[in-house]
């Protein structure tokens, strides 16, 4: 049984960096930054060209990237990458019918 519960942590770790490689290339995509200098912590405060024509061409991005939309409570909620990582991660598990 820990060996299961181990895999799943596992399993879990490397769905979450998947996740996170794909949300950094979508900020690269939309800002052209380097990926390696955005963290979970990146704020619009961080990252120049994230206002609000930038964080919807983000969320654009974002969906394209994972066949998700957005709606008003999504956008609002991202306002940093922790939580864009949370609004996606919740929204896949929706689309593929899977708890996350």
């Amino acid at each position: 049984m820990a060996e299961r519960n181990t895999d799943r942590r596992e399993e879990g770790n490397l769905i979450m960096e998947e996740l996170l490689a794909k949300v950094k290339t979508a900020f690269n995509s939309t800002f052209d930054i380097d990926p390696e200098t955005i963290t979970l912590d990146s704020t619009p405060n961080d990252i120049p060209a994230w206002d609000s024509m930038g964080h919807v061409e983000l969320a654009s991005n974002l969906e394209h990237a994972f066949g998700v939309s957005f709606d008003v409570d999504d956008l609002m909620a991202m306002e940093n990458l922790k939580e864009i990582c949370r609004v996606v991660q919740s929204k896949l598990g929706k689309v593929q019918g899977v708890r996350v």
